[in-house]
């Protein structure tokens, strides 16, 4: 279970932990808070509500490219300098996402508020694992920093509809601000200064990687929205693929690589890694559907739809204590096969909705999608870092976060493609064609979820056991999200 209150450790503040809590408190709810005002961001900038995800785009793909330099940043610069900066470079780029007038302008404060929401988490984390050396001390306060992360989601997509139904979306991004100005005094006076001046971050191999995943994820979303041609985009794609084989030849011949070759040859971890890429697919794009398809199809208010949204973080907040004893009970492959599995029929029933369905049908079917989801990611990530030796686990830690982040970004921008497919480039809200084409999507997104549970045959029973050795605290670390 979740620990109310942090445990107590001599020399250590007692205000560190929720350091931490905060920093991930504000970047699950602005992970999530977006969802549902992106139609009335839309209006406000003159802007098709299909090409407002690169927004949230933008965020998380930041989060993806700058995560793996937030160790090497913190150990280089002290702890306490490295989270004050994060913290004043989300907060400005909040307040000038409030100030935007056009999407590119949004788009560049977003980049600027995941610069620092890249460097804010997993530097408070750092100095949580330095500070608290005990195992047991440290899972607790893991535990402790987790319950934030699971209340951040449930808050967002209803705060994010009132705010935008009684007042206007600028609001969402200066909620922001009072909270960052208390992280900031607290970080001041409480955060260690924490530091490694012999820490080495292995430039070329950063480069390389980061310019694969920019270059793929970057010609996905331009051709989502059309502004690239077939040609073009498979030259980009094929340009990020070069990069990453590029990368792999690197780190062959590097002595300390940014991410080491020898951690994919565990099995179960290269799993996770690529089924989070091939899972998110088809789930990732749900959130950001949903308050579309509530607000343009069924006319709903922005509250209306936030509220009718929470169910998928209330269900993922009450099935993550019995995630361990599931496994416990039947092992990680049939969890995460029965779970995706949930998670594909919750969509198809998504498929089934028309403009009579009751919003008891939504809370049910999205109360089953956000059981299955959390049940599903909160398997596959901690049975991946469980089974990687200790020298390994900071590394994979961090792969693993940049994966998802990758994955989420890619998500999203695949579920407006394939809406924008069948919706065409001019759509008028309400009408049968938009029904029909949030129908095809929702059926196209179950498929291709039901299709990826064949990444799960490669992890059948050997690691399914107890075999694994799995900490049950494992599955509320903020990793495990």
């Amino acid at each position: 279970m979740l620990k109310i209150l942090p445990p107590r450790v001599d020399g250590v503040s007692p205000w560190l932990p929720w350091l931490a809590a905060i920093s991930l408190f504000m970047e699950t709810l602005d992970a999530t808070i977006l969802n549902t005002a992106l139609p009335s961001m839309a209006a406000s900038l003159g802007e098709s509500p299909l090409v407002m995800q690169s927004v949230l785009v933008a965020y998380v793909l930041t989060l993806a490219v700058l995560v793996p330099l937030s160790g090497w940043i913190a150990d280089c610069f002290g702890t306490r300098r490295a989270f004050i900066c994060a913290i004043l470079l989300f907060t400005t780029g909040s307040i000038l996402c409030a100030a935007a007038q056009t999407l590119p302008q949004m788009i560049a404060c977003r980049i600027l508020q995941g610069m620092g929401g890249a460097l804010m988490l997993p530097t408070g984390c750092l100095a949580i694992l330095k500070s608290y050396p005990d195992r047991n001390t440290r899972m607790e306060v893991l535990n402790f920093i987790a319950l934030p992360g699971l209340i951040g989601p449930a808050l967002g997509p209803s705060l994010g509809g009132l705010i935008v139904q009684y007042s206007s979306w600028h609001w969402i991004f200066l909620v922001n601000v009072p909270i960052g100005l208390l992280g900031l005094l607290l970080a001041y006076r409480h955060m260690p200064q924490l530091s490694d001046p012999a820490a080495r971050i292995d430039i070329p191999g950063y480069l390389l990687f980061a310019g694969g995943v920019l270059l793929v994820s970057y010609a996905l979303e331009l051709f989502g929205e059309h502004k690239l041609s077939v040609l073009t985009a498979l030259a980009m794609i094929t340009a990020g693929l070069v990069s990453f084989l590029l990368y792999i030849c690197h780190a062959k011949r590097h002595h300390a690589p940014l991410f080491p070759l020898a951690i994919f040859r565990n099995r179960i971890f290269s799993v996770g890694i690529l089924g989070n890429l091939v899972v998110r697919l088809g789930s990732s794009g749900i959130p950001l559907l949903l308050p579309l398809f509530l607000q343009l199809a069924f006319l709903y208010s922005p509250a209306h739809a936030g509220l009718l949204l929470m169910p998928i973080a209330g269900a993922a907040l009450l099935v993550k204590p019995a995630v361990v004893p599931l496994i416990k009970r039947f092992g990680s492959f049939h969890v995460l096969m029965v779970s995706n599995s949930g998670v594909g029929a919750a969509i198809m029933a998504l498929a089934l909705v028309g403009p009579d369905t009751s919003n008891l049908y939504f809370v049910l079917v999205l109360l089953l999608f956000g059981a299955c989801i959390s049940l599903q990611f909160s398997t596959l990530n901690s049975t991946a870092l469980a089974c990687l030796p200790p020298e390994q686990t900071s590394a994979g830690n961090m792969l693993l976060s940049t994966s998802i982040q990758l994955a989420l970004s890619m998500g999203l921008t695949c579920a407006i493609m394939i809406l924008s497919l069948f919706l065409g480039q001019s759509f008028r809200p309400d009408t049968s064609a938009t029904f029909t084409a949030y129908r095809y999507t929702f059926m196209t997104l179950a498929i291709m979820t039901w299709a990826s549970s064949v990444v799960f045959l490669l992890i059948r029973k050997p690691v399914a056991t107890k075999k694994t050795g799995i900490s049950p605290a494992a599955f509320n670390t903020p990793s495990s999200r």
